[in-house]
C-alpha cells in the first residue's frame, strides 16, 4: 500500500500545489504516495458553516472550534496526527524519515490564532514547527513537510545515495558542490576534485562539511560534539 497523506484545511485548492511537479508529482501519479484533502468547513454546521470562534479569556483573533475539528479528523487510522504551528517541535531530518518510514501522515492546517487546545489533547497531536517564524497557516508547512517526506519514499529519488550525503544525514550540512566549466569567471575548482583520487575526495568533503557546520550551525556541532564516544 503507498504512503498516505491526508490534509485537513480550510483551502483545499492550495493541494496538491508544488508536490504535483517534479519527483513528488511523478511519484503521486506513479501512485508512490496518495494524498487526500478534506475540507475543514465540510465538517461545520449550520448556515454558515462556522469553523471558528471567540477566544476565552479575551484577546484578538478567532480560535478554530474543537467538535469542527473533531469531525473533520475522523476515525483514527494508525498514522500519526501533525498540527502545523509555530509552537511545536521543529521539524529535523531524523522525524522526516521516520514519518516517511510509516504508513503516512495526517496534517491538521490551522488558520486564524490557531486550534482548541483540547482536540489537540484529546486526539493526541504531535505539533510541529517548521522554523522560528509566523505565517499565515498551515498550508504552507504542510507542504514543506510532505515533500521533505516523499523524496525520501522507495523509488522517488533517482539516486538513492545521494540523500546519504545531504545535510543533517550525518549531524552535519553538506558539502560544497561543482561541475563544468572547471573555470568560470576567474573561479576554479578545487583541484582535489578533479584528481581522481577517491578517498582524497571524499576526505576533503568531510573537512568541508565539518567546517560548514561549525561555522553555520555551531548548535548542530556542538549537538554532534556532545554525542562522539569519549575517548580511551
Amino acid at each position: 500500500m503507498s504512503w498516505h497523506a491526508t490534509v485537513l484545511t480550510l483551502f483545499p485548492p492550495m493541494f496538491p500545489g508544488p508536490l504535483g511537479q517534479s519527483l513528488a508529482g511523478r511519484a503521486l501519479a506513479a501512485g508512490l504516495w496518495r494524498l487526500e484533502v478534506r475540507d475543514i468547513r465540510d465538517a461545520a454546521k449550520g448556515r454558515h458553516r462556522s469553523v471558528d470562534d471567540t477566544p476565552f479569556g479575551g484577546g484578538a483573533g478567532m480560535v478554530m472550534r474543537p467538535d469542527v475539528l473533531d469531525t473533520a479528523i475522523g476515525s483514527d487510522d494508525g498514522r500519526p496526527l501533525l498540527y502545523l504551528t509555530p509552537r511545536g517541535q521543529p521539524l529535523v531530518q531524523d522525524r522526516v524519515r521516520a514519518l516517511a518510514g510509516g504508513p503516512g501522515v495526517r496534517l491538521l492546517c490551522g488558520r486564524y490564532e490557531g486550534v482548541d487546545q483540547r482536540v489537540l489533547d484529546a486526539r493526541d497531536a504531535e505539533e510541529v514547527s517548521i522554523g522560528d517564524y509566523v505565517l499565515s497557516g498551515g498550508e504552507l508547512p504542510a507542504l514543506v513537510l510532505l515533500d521533505a517526506c516523499i523524496r525520501l519514499l522507495p523509488g522517488v529519488m533517482g539516486a538513492e545515495a545521494s540523500a546519504e550525503e545531504e545535510s543533517f544525514s550525518a549531524g552535519l550540512l553538506e558539502y560544497p558542490h561543482y561541475t563544468r566549466p572547471a573555470e568560470w569567471q576567474g573561479r576554479s575548482v578545487p583541484d582535489v576534485l578533479l584528481s581522481g583520487h577517491h578517498a582524497a575526495i571524499a576526505a576533503w568533503r568531510r573537512a568541508q562539511a565539518e567546517q560548514a557546520t561549525r561555522l553555520r550551525r555551531p548548535d548542530l556541532w556542538r549537538a554532534r560534539v556532545d554525542s562522539a564516544p569519549a575517548g580511551p
